[in-house]
């Protein structure tokens, strides 16, 4: 079975939040290790926020917090930090699941995950997909 979610954000609702809201903001929504690969540019942020959103999609579930969608489908609402874009040099990036997205992950067998980020001028896209065990002990 496969699970998808896409997410696009415009650029510059991201830079309007770290002026308005500046470290808060950045602290409340990414990791340290997100921080750090983004290097403060707000189409890096913002490719970020797109793949969080689309892998909560992707699981199901909403996001809590500032700028969140409401939470659907199994009626829990993930924190921003559990769920991580990696970008390890070289490589192509890699989401990273903590606490209740994983645990929602392996409810729904995930077992390997893609991501894909990408960005223009003006909007930054992420989609993701999630490859689970079959469920139903049907091949095909």
């Amino acid at each position: 079975m496969l699970y998808t979610g896409i997410d696009i954000v415009e650029i510059e609702r991201i830079e309007r939040a770290i002026q308005r809201w500046g470290e808060r903001f950045l602290q409340r929504v990414f990791t340290t290790t997100e921080l750090r690969d983004a290097g403060g540019r707000p189409r890096s942020l913002a490719a970020r926020w797109a793949a969080k959103e689309a892998a909560a999609k992707a699981l199901g579930v909403g996001l809590s917090g500032p700028g969140a969608a409401a939470a659907v489908g199994a009626g829990v609402a993930l924190r921003w930090h559990e769920i991580e874009v990696r970008r390890p040099a070289g490589q192509p990036p890699q989401l990273l699941l903590h606490g209740a997205a994983a645990r929602r992950a392996a409810a729904l067998g995930w077992r390997v995950v893609a991501l894909s980020l990408s960005h223009g001028r003006q909007f930054a896209v992420a989609l993701v997909v999630a490859q689970a065990a079959d469920q139903g002990g049907q091949h095909g």
